[in-house]
């Protein structure tokens, strides 16, 4: 199974691929789309689509995982324009067939750590581990989205034991 983690942003998106066989996994490709902060909301949101297409396109994942959008109370129009992130991604995926799984942040750091109050860098720690990498994925919408890659594959793998008996 191949899984696109997506760490959505209006200027620098991360994502990475990962490929799961069994218990093992492996880094496919991670990287970043990013647009100019200047240009207008509609022109970074055909930037952020078109360069996720292309993702899915070259890469072929089997499904997508993302993290829920999270805003602080104080500032709801961060929620909104990540909404807007969120729904170009989540639109490039259908256009692929790609289903799209999301979790909260706090569930990717529990799967990923054991903890779901983990730190960034626990978390980043254990992306490298797992990912048998040299050293921390940057910048960090690159391990962010690893991260939610492995959390996605982590569970779809269990559950697919589970169901076929492997569990027992």
């Amino acid at each position: 199974m191949r899984v696109l983690g997506v760490d959505p942003g209006l200027v620098t998106t991360g994502y990475g691929v990962v490929e799961f066989l069994g218990r093992n996994l492996s880094l496919v490709e991670a990287g970043v789309v990013r647009a100019d902060p200047n240009l207008s909301l509609e022109r970074r949101l055909a930037v952020l689509y078109d360069g996720v297409l292309q993702v899915f396109r070259e890469l072929s994942p089997d499904a997508m995982a993302l993290e829920e959008v999270y805003s602080r109370y104080e500032y709801p129009r961060t929620a909104i324009l990540m909404g807007h992130a969120r729904g170009v991604i989540c639109l490039a995926a259908a256009h692929c067939n790609v289903p799209v799984f999301s979790y909260a942040a706090s569930h990717v750091k529990s799967v990923i750590t054991g903890s779901g109050s983990a730190s960034k860098e626990q978390v980043q720690h254990m992306v490298m581990a797992r990912l048998d990498l040299r050293r921390v994925p940057r910048p960090n919408d690159v391990a962010d989205a690893l991260a939610v890659a492995i959390c996605h594959g982590n569970l779809a793998t269990m559950y697919s034991s589970a169901a076929s008996g492997g569990g027992q």
